[in-house]
């Protein structure tokens, strides 16, 4: 295990964060009574706000479970990895080849203060946490190189982040860098969250108006353009609970988010 530069960030819990906003939703411990409020807030205009959450993390466990048991990946790199709850990339792939290393990336402080509950790790793999901006593809790529093996396959995770991209030049551009650093036969595993009708999008809207950090949503014709000059495997990118769907994965919605994974030639 790699143990993260200490910091003693100044967080304050009066104030809605759309991390612990997250963790709420999905059942998490790490939240306080102003991300509730904010959380029950979204959720009673949109009730489906929660279901999406749950089908979110779902597919990161469907999709790691692939590339683990499937593709043979033993080295991830989970970009904004956000606060710890359940079936973490690290947890979901050590169970399928305990050898398996996990390199997280996250720029927030308030990840920082949990990030015990990612570092934990078999004897045989390894989890390591790098805190920078997930635009820093340089220092991303410096740090993971610390934990992993670059000349070898790695699968570069980046689930259902990029909204808080807002321009999406930028968010295309960071993509893109990254990829072009991963050896061949490599993994891009994406997802996306888009607007599931006209009322989620007004209370996405108004969610971000709130003065929480903002999220985008993009149509699918848009956020597809993010596996440029990369193969997506079966089924393609779709929506999260119909991408290899399996005995756990629960309802299924057509229109909350979408994702894929595409091998890196």
């Amino acid at each position: 295990m790699t143990e993260p530069t200490p910091v003693s960030p100044q967080i304050d819990t009066s104030v809605a964060h759309s991390a612990r906003v997250w963790n709420y939703w999905l059942g998490g411990k790490d939240h306080h009574p102003a991300d509730q409020e904010a959380g029950d807030a979204y959720s009673s205009k949109y009730p489906n706000i929660v279901p999406f959450a749950g089908e979110s993390r779902d597919f990161l466990r469907r999709t790691t479970n692939f590339l683990a048991k499937d593709a043979g990946i033993r080295q991830f790199i989970d970009l904004g990895a956000g606060l710890p709850t359940y079936n973490n990339t690290h947890a979901v792939a050590q169970r399928i080849a305990p050898d398996s290393r996990v390199v997280y990336v996250d720029h927030d402080p308030i990840v920082l203060l949990h990030v015990h509950a990612l570092l934990t790790s078999t004897d045989e793999g390894d989890t390591a946490y790098v805190q920078t901006d997930m635009r820093d593809t340089d220092a991303i790529l410096e740090g993971a190189a610390k934990t992993l093996d670059m000349t070898q396959p790695i699968a570069l995770v980046i689930n259902d982040v990029l909204g808080h991209i807002v321009e999406w030049d930028e968010a295309r551009g960071l993509v893109r860098r990254l990829v072009s650093h991963l050896p061949s036969g490599s993994y891009l595993s994406l997802s996306h969250s888009t607007a599931a009708d006209e009322e989620h999008q007004a209370v996405q809207d108004e969610y971000n108006a709130s003065g929480a950090i903002p999220y985008m949503f993009r149509e699918p014709s848009v956020a597809i353009e993010l596996f440029e000059g990369t193969e997506l495997v079966e089924p393609g990118f779709t929506s999260w609970p119909r991408w290899r769907p399996d005995a756990n994965t629960g309802r299924l919605t057509d229109r909350a988010g979408w994702g894929g994974v595409a091998r890196i030639t």
